[in-house]
C-alpha cells in the first residue's frame, strides 16, 4: 500500500529532516512511528498525504506516485486518507456534526447522505449525543474523538495520526487507542507517530524507529525503545 524509496527531505533553510528512507507498509497493517523529537516523524507523516514533497526519492501510496502527482490530483488522493492531529484542528464556529461532515460537503454529497454518515461516525466514536455541541463545549478526549470521526467518515483505506494522544490523560489516550485498534481491525491501515512508550509497548504492533532523519529500526512486534 505504501512504499518510500530512497526518500530524503531537506527544507529550504537547509535543515535535513529525512535521509534515504526505504520503507514498505502493507494494506491493513498497524505501524507505530517512534523516535526522539525532531527525528523526522512528522515530516514522514506529511509526505504520505502530500502535505510535503520529498527532495529526493519516490513516495507511492496505493500505487500512485505522489512525487509526480499534479496539484489538482491531490484532493482525490486525500479522499482515501484520514488524518488525525495532536492539536485537533476542529473549526471552532461549527458544531461537532458540522466539523465531521465538512469533508463530505466539499465532495458535493446530498444533505441526507452527509447527515447519515456524520451521525454514524459520531456513534462509532462514542459521541452520538454530542453532534450539536461546539468544540469548546467538549473535553480534550471528546475533541480528539471528534477528530477521529472526521478522519474516518469517508471510510479511508489509510489513517495517519501524528501524536493523537499527546494532549490527553492516560484514560482518554487509551480510549483513542481502542478506537484506532478497532478501525484497523476493519481493514484500515493505521500509521501513528507517537512518544507514548506505554501504548507502544503494550500494543505490540510493528514499530518503525527514526533517528536524525534515518530509519534505524523496523520490528514486526516491537517496543518503544527510548527513554521518556
Amino acid at each position: 500500500m505504501i512504499q518510500l524509496s530512497n526518500v530524503s527531505k531537506i527544507y529550504p533553510n537547509g535543515a535535513r529532516a529525512l535521509s534515504d528512507i526505504n520503507l514498505k507498509i502493507g494494506k491493513g497493517e498497524f505501524v507505530f512511528l517512534v523516535g526522539p523529537s525532531g527525528a523526522g516523524k512528522s515530516t514522514l507523516i506529511r509526505l504520505l498525504y502530500r502535505e510535503e514533497k520529498p527532495t529526493r526519492g519516490q513516495v507511492l501510496v496505493n500505487n500512485r506516485n505522489l512525487v509526480r502527482m499534479r496539484e489538482h490530483e491531490v484532493p482525490y488522493l486525500r479522499r482515501g486518507i484520514g488524518v488525525i492531529f495532536q492539536d485537533f484542528k476542529l473549526l471552532p464556529n461549527k458544531t461537532v456534526e458540522e466539523n465531521t461532515a465538512f469533508a463530505l460537503e466539499v465532495l458535493g454529497m446530498s444533505t441526507r447522505e452527509v447527515q447519515t454518515r456524520s451521525r454514524a461516525a459520531l456513534e462509532l466514536v462514542g459521541l452520538g449525543g454530542k453532534g450539536k455541541s461546539f468544540p469548546h463545549q467538549l473535553s480534550g478526549g471528546e475533541q480528539q474523538r471528534a477528530c477521529v470521526a472526521r478522519a474516518i467518515i469517508n471510510s479511508p483505506g489509510l489513517l495517519v495520526a501524528d501524536e493523537p494522544t499527546g494532549n490527553l490523560d492516560p484514560e482518554n489516550a487509551w480510549g483513542i487507542m481502542d478506537l484506532l485498534y478497532n478501525i484497523n481491525k476493519r481493514g484500515t491501515t493505521v500509521i501513528m507517530a507517537t512518544h507514548a512508550k506505554d501504548i507502544v509497548d503494550q500494543m505490540q504492533k510493528r514499530v518503525v524507529a527514526i533517528e536524525g532523519g534515518r530509519l534505524v529500526r523496523d520490528e514486526e512486534k516491537g517496543a518503544y525503545g527510548y527513554e521518556v
